[in-house]
């Protein structure tokens, strides 16, 4: 017996032209079209009744429609702002402006400071200290169990019950908690600093360009260039050139009591402060789960391997286990962060004008209640995908991949 025989019905499978989409009900591909059709056109005609309704009973109503009402005046005062606002002359449009960016403050804010915060008490979850061990694990199984309403509340509370500024009369201290927020030194900016700033901008972007160049010189060579040259020299000796070559200023606006109530620094309002610190410790007792979590997902092998090379239990978390706990740790997170984002809706319930508190005002003068709505979800819609966006690269850049 000579060679290998060949099945003539495969010879024939593969000779066999392929078969095109039959005009008839018994063919898979066309019935899959057919109701992907309907379908569609169902959802397409749910729509247009819904819109079609919704502007019959507006026009009934005398209720007008479109985002023309922006341009009107606003007349609402706004205590807590980022850029300059006079509700006499500026228009809903800026006063919409204004929450957005309250918004964006406490999502950033609140996520930076969740991060480090969770990240640091999951570690301590896992520390072989039995106080730390039991203090992280009361304070990640008490603060989830209790729901972030009633914490925002409860902070916003505390805070209400602080000494009123008039108590401070006669202090000598550059830094006041009150019942009317935290008032803090400000350093009082000028161009020089700009430019400063400026500076130290760049001189990031040349050290990660730097960093690139002598990656590359390693793999190429086997031994890396110094970084940390580069960039003390572009991140802080670059800036601090320019700073004292433009003059130098530097002066401290600290805050000082005058009549019943402070001047001169920065306020952190009440509102604010005890929105962000619900938020933060709220979403760090999940966090610090997933950091816990991913943390062990880590094979054991990994830390005795470290260890046997001679390295600090701190420098085995930091170099070789928290990097691979990142690839179980950044999905979950992302969660998170979109968590609280959200979660900063509820800063109307205390009175901090985010986007929410100022749309319903807004929706409440000018009857615009769908477009004010639109413009909610539409804010929350943006945020929640950028960070989607940004998270899902950075999980992307971490992946391990396949050689």
């Amino acid at each position: 017996m000579s060679g290998s025989t060949t099945d003539p019905r495969l010879a024939n499978a593969r000779t066999a032209p392929k078969r095109g989409m039959k005009l008839s009900w018994a063919d898979p591909v066309f019935r899959g079209i057919i109701w992907q059709a309907l379908i569609v056109g169902l959802v397409v005609a749910v729509v247009w009744y819904l819109v079609s309704n919704t502007e019959r009973n507006l026009l009934a109503r005398h209720i007008a429609t479109g985002l023309g009402f922006l341009g009107n005046t606003a007349g609402i005062p706004i205590a807590e702002t980022l850029i300059p606002y006079d509700p006499a002359v500026n228009t809903w449009g800026r006063a919409v402006v204004e929450g957005i960016l309250n918004t964006f403050k406490v999502a950033v804010v609140g996520i930076v400071l969740a991060t480090v915060l969770g990240t640091i008490i999951g570690i301590g979850r896992l520390s072989k200290n039995w106080l730390v061990a039991k203090v992280t694990a009361f304070y990640v199984e008490t603060l989830r169990d209790i729901p972030v309403l009633l914490q925002l509340l409860f902070w916003y509370e505390i805070l209400q019950q602080l000494p009123k500024p008039a108590e401070f009369r006669g202090s000598t201290g550059v830094i006041f908690l009150t019942n009317r927020g935290l008032r803090l030194p400000m350093l009082e900016w000028q161009d020089a600093h700009s430019w400063a700033l400026g500076a130290c901008v760049l001189g990031l972007i040349g050290t990660l360009a730097w960093n690139r160049s002598a990656n590359k010189k390693r793999d190429e060579t086997g031994v890396k260039p110094a970084v940390w040259p580069a960039a003390v020299g572009l991140m802080i000796g670059l800036p601090v050139l320019i700073w004292a070559a433009l003059g130098a200023p530097f002066t401290i606006d600290t805050p000082s009591l005058h009549g019943f109530n402070f001047t001169g620094g920065i306020t952190v309002t009440p509102e604010y402060f005890a929105l962000l610190l619900g938020l933060t410790l709220y979403t760090a007792a999940y966090i610090a789960e997933i950091v816990r979590s991913g943390i062990e997902a880590v094979p054991k092998g990994q830390w005795e391997a470290a260890a046997a090379l001679g390295l600090h239990p701190m420098a085995v978390l930091r170099q070789v286990v928290l990097p691979q706990a990142l690839r179980v740790i950044i999905p979950p997170m992302t969660s998170q962060f979109l968590n609280l984002t959200k979660n900063s809706s509820l800063a109307v319930a205390i009175g901090f004008q985010d986007i929410v508190s100022i749309s319903g005002t807004m929706l409440n003068q000018t009857g615009q209640a769908i477009e004010g709505v639109g413009i909610i979800m539409a804010v929350f819609l943006s945020f929640s995908l950028s960070i989607s966006l940004f998270m899902n690269w950075y999980n992307a850049r971490i992946a391990l991949v396949e050689r």
